[in-house]
């Protein structure tokens, strides 16, 4: 099983996410479980679990299911048990899909496994940097949402629900979640990786807002 679960893994994922939101579609994936991959080099967590938990990590994700956060984890459940995965492998992925999620801050403090912290490092990754810039735009333009609004501010969301019922301009997304995401990055590897990307972005800011206003 060990041997063939990934590569099944990954033609379920490319099959199923054939049609889905380009920020969010099979690319999406491969970045995440190279990184994973990467991460865990340094951090020697379950390969297996790892793997697995990159490949199905957003195999539903909320945002395309009217909020609703058990798709992803029953579809997952039921492949996974298609293939006779072990259960206990089986319980650690289903832990990784249910608890990725930046969720506006809100899904923060929990304990949480190696394995999550790996591949939870890798997801943000993606969210950050050259290609984190590329798939909120992305994102923004499939939700037909302003790119900026000078008169509407980020803020600052009292809980889950209303962090992910907003509907602001694109360039708030970056104050709201892409910029924290360097401090909250679990693991070593991660951190390294990240703080290059943070970089990229805040360059990337300057040079938006002072083309926004047309000043040379």
């Amino acid at each position: 099983m060990t041997s063939s679960i990934i590569p099944a893994t990954t033609a379920f994922v490319k099959e199923t996410l054939k049609n889905a939101e380009g920020g969010h579609d099979w690319w999406h994936i491969y970045r995440v479980w190279k990184s994973a991959i990467a991460i865990n080099k340094m951090e020697k967590a379950n390969d297996l679990v790892v793997q697995l938990g990159a490949l199905l990590h957003d195999i539903a994700d909320s945002k395309f299911y009217r909020g609703d956060e058990t798709v992803g984890p029953k579809i997952a459940m039921e492949f996974l048990k298609s293939h006779k995965v072990e259960l206990s492998v089986i319980n650690a992925v289903i832990n990784i899909i249910e608890n990725i999620s930046f969720k506006g801050g809100f899904n923060e403090g929990k304990v949480k496994s190696l394995e999550l912290q790996v591949v939870q490092d890798a997801d943000r990754l993606d969210a950050i940097g050259a290609i984190g810039i590329a798939r909120a735009f992305n994102y923004g333009g499939f939700k037909n949402r302003a790119m900026h609004n000078p008169k509407i501010k980020p803020a600052l969301y009292g809980d889950k629900e209303a962090y992910k019922s907003n509907s602001a301009p694109t360039i708030n997304h970056f104050y709201e979640k892409l910029l924290l995401l360097k401090e909250k990055m679990n693991t070593d590897a991660g951190k390294k990786m990240a703080a290059k990307r943070h970089q990229f972005m805040e360059l990337y800011l300057t040079q938006f807002l002072l083309e926004w206003e047309a000043e040379f």
